[in-house]
């Protein structure tokens, strides 16, 4: 795909023309297992689905032009995703992470730096992680806008400093997208994604992504992936194809919601503080009395109590007890996300419908 095509042209076109033999406009889904070799010593290019599945290649072409990356990568779920990338450092690696970061990904640092894997330090805020980034760091890890205090750093300042110390710096790009964000551009080495959540869309599929333009970095992913075998399905990846073609739209729309239901936010008396980076589908808010949130969420009628993100639906989360829980209270606290923070991911729903709701569910 022509990575000189404007971005919404590359995301529109995923997956078309992809099947010489038939003319299929759109990618067709190859379920078979295992292909035939033409004859002995050769091979289509297919010859095991685990290794590589041409409803899968056609996807992770996608995925590649629209984070303007060499390679992508295409894996079972964003937790796989992110498992994948780390595999690639050696055992002892020392990691700098933010500190506000998705539950499971804090559950999986947590896990492998207890069995001595790796070693994690953590930063607040962006000051703290540059300070922090010294001769001894292999990994910086990275959510931007983070999730859920939507904290924002600067990706190409913070990869300067990572490169001249020799380390690699990983982004979970899940929040923004390539829509508002490619963090390649700004000097990363890898971008990871759950795709379950904006660039599917539609809240009915699992899976994840790696994009990344070093070939070592590339071949090293292809192999642990080849071997342990967290490959996205056929069927997922043919899904994934058809969402990404409106990820543009989608989050144009919204954007546009988040920025009216922010500024709904802010004004009302039930809440004290709003936490939204200006772009995205993604607001955090703190309510002045926490007690009233079982009510909240009981009362709701357009916004969904769920968890995950990125759908077309609006849905409102309480990380306290379900994407961050697994997060110590004591831990949590220490750095801002207590317990009268509420989620929301906004959809692609009327505005107004879903300002009609939060202030009703708010007056109760």
């Amino acid at each position: 795909m022509d990575k000189k095509l404007q971005l919404d042209t590359i995301l529109a076109h995923a997956g078309i023309k992809t099947d010489e033999a038939t003319g299929d406009l759109t990618t067709p889904l190859h379920f078979s297992t295992t292909y035939q070799h033409p004859e002995f010593g050769k091979s289509t290019g297919y010859d095991y689905t685990s290794t590589k599945n041409p409803t899968r290649s056609s996807l992770e072409k996608a995925l590649a032009a629209i984070e303007h990356a060499d390679y992508a990568l295409a894996t079972s779920s964003g937790m796989s995703a992110i498992v994948l990338a780390f595999s690639v450092f050696p055992v002892g690696s020392k990691v700098l992470a933010v500190r506000d970061l998705y539950g499971g990904s804090f559950r999986w640092f947590h896990q492998v730096e207890q069995e001595g894997r790796f070693h994690f330090t953590y930063a607040n805020t962006e000051e703290e992680l540059l300070a922090a980034l010294t001769e001894d760091i292999d990994v910086v890890y990275l959510e931007t806008p983070t999730n859920p205090l939507m904290l924002k750093f600067d990706i190409a300042a913070i990869a300067e400093k990572a490169h001249a110390k020799g380390t690699k710096v990983i982004v979970d790009n899940t929040f923004y997208t390539p829509i508002y964000q490619r963090p390649l551009e700004n000097g990363a080495d890898l971008v990871l994604h759950s795709e379950t959540k904006y660039l599917g869309g539609h809240n009915d599929v699992l899976a994840g992504a790696l994009m990344t333009s070093d070939k070592e970095i590339y071949e090293n992913l292809f192999y642990n992936l080849n071997t342990t075998g967290a490959v996205l399905s056929p069927f997922d990846s043919y899904l994934l194809l058809r969402g990404l073609k409106t990820l543009f739209l989608r989050m144009e729309r919204s954007t546009k919601n988040a920025q009216a239901v922010a500024a709904f936010l802010k004004d009302s008396p039930a809440v004290k503080e709003v936490l939204y980076p200006g772009k995205g589908g993604m607001v955090s808010f703190k309510v002045k009395d926490e007690a009233v949130i079982p009510q909240l969420l009981n009362t709701l009628k357009v916004f969904t109590f769920a968890e995950s993100l990125g759908g077309v639906e609006s849905l409102i989360t309480y990380p306290a007890t379900q994407t961050h829980a697994d997060i110590p209270a004591d831990v949590r606290k220490s750095y801002g996300l207590t317990d009268d923070l509420l989620r929301l991911s906004i959809g692609i729903e009327d505005s107004q419908d879903l300002i009609t709701d939060l202030k009703f569910a708010l007056e109760v």
